[in-house]
């Protein structure tokens, strides 16, 4: 079994600005990791990647937003108990205001 899976996070709206991207695949473990933990990882690695700023940026982005797998909505309080596997598809919903 791999030690390691890839999971294909699509940014939308802010996201995708702040990121400057419209998807990207993303290594994750292959056992045991909760989209809980999805945030952090995101803002880790465009820190890494871009600075600082851009993680503070990404971080204020995904704190006001919301999250798919595979096209179902997540509750916010079932973050913890959604497990992420090799290939699942993980939408970034930002916000919209509207008139």
């Amino acid at each position: 079994m791999s030690a390691s899976a890839n999971i294909k996070v699509l940014y939308f709206a802010a996201a995708s600005t702040t990121v400057g991207l419209t998807e990207e695949l993303v290594p994750i473990p292959a056992q045991g990791f909760y989209l809980a933990s999805l945030a952090d990882l995101l803002v880790e690695r465009h820190s890494n990647l871009s600075g600082n700023e851009r993680g503070d940026q990404l971080r204020k982005v995904l704190d006001s937003s919301q999250w798919s797998v595979d096209a179902e909505m997540v509750d916010n309080e079932d973050l913890a108990r959604v497990e992420l596997r090799d290939g699942m598809e993980i939408a970034v919903i930002c916000p919209v205001s509207g008139g």
